[in-house]
């Protein structure tokens, strides 16, 4: 492999490093300072004014109450955006850390003197919290506060609730820190590899590099197994524990609430995937075929399929193919997006100590969403740009909407970033000859398959996971490992064999320790997706004005009120099996170009 800093200069990635300007000049600069200084004093003022007062409050002075705490949420976001951002380029810098942990603690601290406002709205009779939504001074927060009140039943005292406010900073956050602390601190293999050049490894067509990089993986994971098992067990029981305190009936009905989403529509969803199973394993026994045949393990999941070999995409490329699809949709969109490039909105190398994967971060209204990927080149990256931007323009657009209405749950958020990957690669795939047509369908059905089956068959990893920490008391390795490869084997079925190493890769998943139960949303995000590009297909002009007035809505609205315009069913088994068919028809594309 070529030397980590010639392969970003190469790539022209070197220099295309965020500017947190926006947000702070620096970190150690008086401005942090003050922020932290103010955000307590706006918390402390408002909760000597308004504590036990809601009860008799009338719209407006609500009103008024809610706009100062959106102020106090918004400097607070501000600096707990930058502090992340900052921390997250550089995990092994003492400094960056330690503000991290300086900026959590304040929000607990914050919260604590806030909470107040959540306690005593959610007690509000049912007649008078309805007339006070009703009443004009609140239609701006109506519906972030309506959906506060669902969360009355989970409700604790007073003191807990502070309680738990002060011990945020040692609880799940910090357990996170430490993971992503962990994986920017390790290296892999005699060359001492990242997470991510390790895992880019699975990716190249030559077996034995691929079969290395899983050893390495796997060797790395293995040497850390002491700390990941702990890690795991201890979030699964902190959440087993706040459950409990919080009367939530199942692992996943904290999730399904936050993503105001019924438990039947999820069900709908996770059912109508695993019923579809049969995708996968009939696509991978084309591929064995497409490899020269012979038994497909683990890694050889993402093996390129012959015909597909491309150059490393330079930055420069990956930009003008991303923005050109996105114009080719709507000149708005792309307009926004040339904006991450032009402003330095992104952070794209590959460097020591730069957290892995890849994101979009909203910070605040008032500043600008940032991007961070880990960019090498392939085509799988350029996807990758091309989601996190869709997040971002979806940030962008929603920003009008104030911080409360802005945040979106993430079933929509998923939406957006996965409606621009799709832009992409249809923008692409005509483009190319029929070899290279044929590969690059193939590399896009597994990306399909790592959205909607591989992350079905996760959340049902974490399905049995809860449930066994809570009926059995502490997890071992060797049942944690059980647990994955029973949730993953049948997705491919005796298509590709999962060897027992492969028990090990629960361990580097960070979405099931910093969000439980997050992974649907990608699965619902897709699905949804191929629905919504089959009516664009057949109405452009309306449905481009439909999907940006979407994206703007943020989420000031639940995912059922914001679809309805689409007129989608969350609800009707057929709408995701709908989707599921159109993914089924191009496995049959890709049978057919092999076959011509």
């Amino acid at each position: 492999m070529t030397p980590l800093a010639l392969t970003n200069e190469q790539l022209g990635t070197a220099t295309v490093l965020w500017d947190l300007d926006a947000l702070y000049p620096a970190a150690d600069g008086p401005e942090i300072r003050d922020d932290m200084i103010r955000c307590r004093e706006l918390a402390e003022g408002l909760s000597a004014e308004a504590a036990g007062r809601i009860a008799v409050l009338d719209a407006d002075a609500i009103n008024q109450v809610v706009a100062r705490l959106e102020v106090i949420d918004t400097v607070l976001a501000r600096l707990e955006a930058y502090a992340y951002l900052h921390f997250i380029t550089q995990t092994e810098d003492a400094d960056a850390s330690a503000l991290l942990q300086r900026v959590e603690e304040l929000e607990a601290v914050v919260g604590k003197l806030t909470v107040f406002f959540r306690l005593e709205w959610s007690r509000l009779d049912e007649t008078r919290a309805q007339a006070l939504l009703d009443a004009s001074p609140l239609g701006r927060y109506r519906h972030y506060l309506a959906v506060m009140r669902r969360f009355a039943p989970h409700q604790l005292s007073d003191k807990e609730e502070e309680l738990l406010q002060e011990l945020k900073p040692v609880g799940r956050s910090a357990w996170n820190i430490l993971f992503e602390k962990l994986f920017g601190h390790l290296r892999f293999g005699k060359q001492g590899r990242t997470e991510e050049e390790v895992l880019s490894d699975l990716y190249h067509p030559d077996r034995e590099i691929r079969n290395n990089g899983a050893a390495e993986l796997t060797a790395g994971l293995r040497d850390n197994l002491h700390l990941l098992t702990h890690v795991f067990n201890t979030l699964a029981a902190e959440k087993m524990i706040t459950d409990r305190l919080r009367r939530h009936p199942s692992w996943d009905s904290a999730i399904n609430l936050s993503n105001e989403l019924e438990e039947r529509t999820v069900g709908t969803l996770v059912d109508a995937v695993i019923d579809r199973y049969d995708i996968v394993h009939r696509y991978y026994r084309l591929k064995r075929r497409l490899l020269g045949g012979g038994e497909l393990f683990d890694y050889d999941r993402y093996a390129p399929v012959p015909g597909g070999e491309e150059a490393p995409v330079p930055w420069e490329r990956c930009r003008q193919i991303v923005l050109a699809a996105f114009a080719g949709f709507s000149p708005e969109m792309a307009a926004i997006g040339a904006r991450f490039f032009d402003e330095r909105w992104i952070h794209a190398p590959v460097l020591a100590g730069k957290g892995g994967g890849a994101f979009a971060h909203p910070c605040t209204p008032e500043a600008h969403p940032y991007i961070l990927v880990n960019y090498t080149g392939n085509v799988r990256d350029v996807a990758t740009v091309a989601h996190e931007l869709g997040h971002g323009i979806h940030q962008c657009l929603a920003a009008e909407q104030g911080l409360y209405n802005s945040d979106t749950p993430l079933v929509l958020a998923e939406t957006a970033s996965v409606f621009a990957e799709f832009l992409v690669f249809k923008a692409q795939v005509d483009l190319l000859p029929p070899e290279a047509r044929l590969a690059y369908i193939c590399q896009k059905l597994e990306s399909i398959f790592a959205t909607v089956f591989r992350q079905v068959a996760m959340n049902r990893f974490e399905a049995t996971m809860h449930a066994a920490r809570r009926q059995q008391g502490e997890l071992s390795t060797a049942q944690l490992s059980a647990l994955w490869l029973a949730s993953q084997r049948p997705m491919f079925g005796d298509a590709v064999t999962l060897r027992d190493d492969y028990g090990l890769w629960w361990g580097y998943v960070a979405h099931f320790l910093a969000t439980p139960g997050y992974v649907y949303a990608y699965a619902f995000g897709e699905l949804l997706v191929l629905a919504l590009y089959a009516r664009y297909q057949t109405e452009p002009e309306q449905f481009v004005s439909r999907y940006l007035a979407l994206l703007r809505s943020g989420g000031n609205g639940s995912s059922y009120e914001l679809l309805h315009p689409f007129g989608v069913d969350l609800d009707d088994a057929g709408f995701w099996r709908a989707g599921l068919d159109l993914i089924d028809r191009m496995v049959t594309e890709a049978e057919e170009e092999a076959a011509a």
